[in-house]
């Protein structure tokens, strides 16, 4: 079955057939770095980094770009707030961006491209534009001509007279048309610049991206994805001025993730429910952060809640509980002696374990259905559950599930990331300590002091280690 995703251009599924075969070109848009992404921001990029994951996993080879804007009205406004210079500002967000992207999980894309570093390029297809007669120039300002491109509106269904309706010409803004849009901005006084043919000035927001993909992916793509909001005008422009030039279909799919409220209303920093993921990464395991973000359809709206994360947080215990009983069997009966160990080869469940798979890839190939491909996830585990509860447990069946379970949770990237948040220097206990403890509770619950034995069972539990009672004895870990 081919991989079908939603093409936003269409409106519709769409197999996926790629410009070249069992390779993907696949553009991101990133971060405005004037500040540390919110948990928004997160989802667009987990998403589509999962989505690069699923793909890869199905065989295709992908290149993708994900960009940073480095230089921008906000960064200027934050560098001027806080006395540096637009460099500075962009290159600590940058790093910001990092390491709360790694920990997430989030793979680093192929090439992290920045405005600033394609400057020489913008100017070249500007200039592109002004030749073929889609662009103007007024007081060193560039700007596209929409109405030479006919086809503008296309991408999200809105006719140009729809769109003036909603548009009105600033009064320091020289242009033909209310929808016409900056390719190129005249610097103003104390603005970082550059020296063009149109005079000293910096990027209009939307070329960047179509520039971008040029150099690095070239005149035809297979995926642009973004978050809703991008659709217009920021995408619709990128297509009006990369096609004006190319005379070529830019993307052949457009992919658009939904909108993420808190609390059932938008996040907005006058309501006061504006969340960081940096903040919240101080407070939720970051795996139970990226769960949470796959647990709905990329395109459907997700609602934050606290609730909603502790139910993140709880299906994760199911999922992880499963993987260290599989782990703690498998160990057992690896330690067997030979005669005994014999009796546990063969019987692998192979075709329950083939289930999974099939049932999680039909999701993943139905539009990256995240939502879906965690319930084949728990079909698994509950599957697995029931075979280590039932006779003729073997090693291959065990390792089989196990396989499995990490194969899937890989594909969506919940594995070799956080499971517990970062522990306060106060709160940590060294592994000798851990065991200590244990050992005390033991000895008290073989003398019936059950009071002092949940007493020490709080204890841990209140600095993050969590006990499980097995009848090979108590096993812990970190939550």
């Amino acid at each position: 079955m081919a991989i079908r995703l939603y093409n936003t251009m269409t409106g519709q599924k769409e197999p996926l057939h790629t410009l070249e075969q069992g390779r993907v070109r696949f553009y991101a848009c990133g971060p405005t770095v004037y500040n540390y992404f919110h948990i928004g921001n997160a989802r667009m990029f987990v998403v589509f980094d999962t989505v690069r994951r699923y793909l890869e996993y199905r065989g295709y080879q992908v290149r993708y770009v994900q960009n940073f804007t480095d230089v921008d009205d906000r960064i200027i406004q934050r560098a001027q707030e806080t006395g540096q210079n637009v460099r500075a500002v962009a290159d600590y967000y940058i790093q910001a961006y990092f390491e709360d992207a790694d920990a997430l999980g989030i793979r680093r894309a192929d090439v992290h491209p920045r405005v600033t570093e394609c400057i020489p390029e913008i100017i070249r297809f500007i200039q592109d534009l002004i030749d073929g007669g889609h662009a103007y120039v007024r007081d060193g300002n560039v700007w596209f001509d929409t109405s030479s491109f006919p086809e503008y509106g296309k991408l999200s269904h809105q006719s140009p007279e729809d769109m003036r309706a909603g548009f009105r010409i600033e009064v320091n803004e020289d242009k033909d048309d209310p929808t016409d849009f900056a390719l190129w901005k005249a610097a103003k006084p104390g603005e970082e610049f550059w020296d063009s043919p149109w005079g000293p000035g910096r990027p209009g927001w939307h070329i960047e991206c179509s520039v971008m993909n040029l150099k690095h992916l070239g005149e035809q793509i297979d995926i642009h994805a973004g978050g809703r909001d991008l659709v217009f005008p920021h995408h619709e422009n990128e297509i009006a001025q990369s096609e004006a030039r190319s005379g070529r279909t830019f993307a052949r799919y457009w992919l658009h993730n939904g909108t993420l409220n808190i609390n059932g209303e938008k996040m907005s920093k006058s309501l006061g429910n504006f969340i960081l993921t940096r903040e919240l990464l101080q407070r939720r395991p970051a795996r139970t952060i990226r769960f949470f973000l796959l647990s709905a359809h990329y395109r459907h709206p997700l609602n934050y809640t606290e609730e909603a994360m502790d139910q993140a947080e709880q299906a994760l215990d199911r999922i992880d509980r499963c993987m260290r009983n599989l782990e703690h069997r498998l160990e057992a009966l690896q330690q067997l002696p030979a005669p005994f160990s014999a009796l546990h080869q063969g019987g692998a469940p192979a075709d329950e374990v083939a289930s999974v798979r099939d049932a999680f890839i039909a999701a993943m190939d139905d539009d990256f259905n995240t939502a879906d491909a965690l319930a084949a996830v728990f079909e698994g585990v509950r599957l697995a559950n029931t075979y280590l509860a039932g006779d003729g447990v073997t090693v291959e069946g065990l390792q089989g599930w196990r396989d499995l379970l990490e194969e899937l949770l890989g594909v969506l990237g919940l594995t070799g990331i956080a499971t517990e948040v970062p522990a306060r220097a106060d709160a940590a206990l060294p592994d000798e300590a851990v065991e200590q403890l244990v050992a005390e509770r033991a000895a008290a619950r073989a003398a019936r002091d059950f009071a002092r034995a949940d007493a020490i069972r709080n204890e841990l539990e209140a600095r993050g280690v969590v006990l499980e009672d097995t009848p090979q004895g108590t096993r812990w870990y970190r939550r």
